[in-house]
């Protein structure tokens, strides 16, 4: 992890629960039936890409149907995902953490979230600047300190999306510069107790968000 300064068709899953979409892989590492009250891990072959053909694109995400063949030795299809990997930005100033709302189509509802995305057109971007760009842009919020706390696979039984979370302090406050998709989008400061009640009623249900604050809370327990 790292700390950085700032300046101002068929519907995508498997036919398997063995399957893995992030292909090809070199190898995969899992517990054997006979081994495993001894936790002793096995190297087994990866499943094995056989074709793919890319069945949908838009300026955010691509669909690939792949041909598969399972260790096994039988063949399958895998739908997979793609997305270029995104950036989750967590601001803190003291015990508040800024937040943003906005109506999630897929869903139809409306969600509170740490602000997070991906660059434009498929572009893959380097993850710091990223991170200050969404959140410039979501909250017109500047950090003057970025620290990377870790990484998530947002959904890896069908996606090959990944993405970096990000504490930002030492924040400054100016115009947002949201995306005309982002136009319904409001945001304010919760308190770090309210947002975990927030959470534990199901109010706040963004599991990007809440696997990135289990990230900040690992982070303060180190010494």
């Amino acid at each position: 992890m790292g700390t950085a300064k700032i300046a101002p068709s068929r519907g995508a899953g498997a036919e398997s629960v063995d399957a893995c979409p992030q292909l090809p892989r070199p190898g995969v590492w899992r517990m054997s039936g006979r081994r495993r009250r001894l936790g002793t891990l096995v190297r087994v072959d990866p499943i094995q890409q056989l074709n793919s053909v890319e069945v949908y694109r838009n300026h955010w995400m691509t669909v690939r149907e792949d041909g598969i063949r399972r260790p096994d030795g039988s063949s399958g299809v895998y739908g997979v995902v793609d997305k270029p990997d995104y950036a989750l930005v967590i601001p803190m100033d003291g015990d508040r953490l800024h937040l943003v709302e906005q109506f999630r189509y897929p869903v139809g509802l409306r969600r509170w979230e740490f602000p997070q995305g991906t660059a434009p057109d498929l572009a893959e971007v380097p993850a710091h600047e990223l991170a200050a760009r969404e959140l410039r842009e979501e909250t017109g919020l500047i950090a003057g300190r970025l620290e990377e706390l870790g990484l998530l696979d947002v959904c890896p039984g069908m996606s090959s999306q990944r993405g970096r979370v990000f504490l930002a302090t030492e924040l400054t406050a100016g115009p947002h510069e949201r995306e005309p998709e982002e136009q319904d989008m409001r945001a304010a400061w919760f308190a770090r107790d309210e947002f975990e009640k927030l959470i534990e009623q199901g109010e706040i249900t963004d599991a990007q968000s809440i696997a990135a604050y289990a990230l900040l809370l690992l982070r303060e327990r180190r010494p």
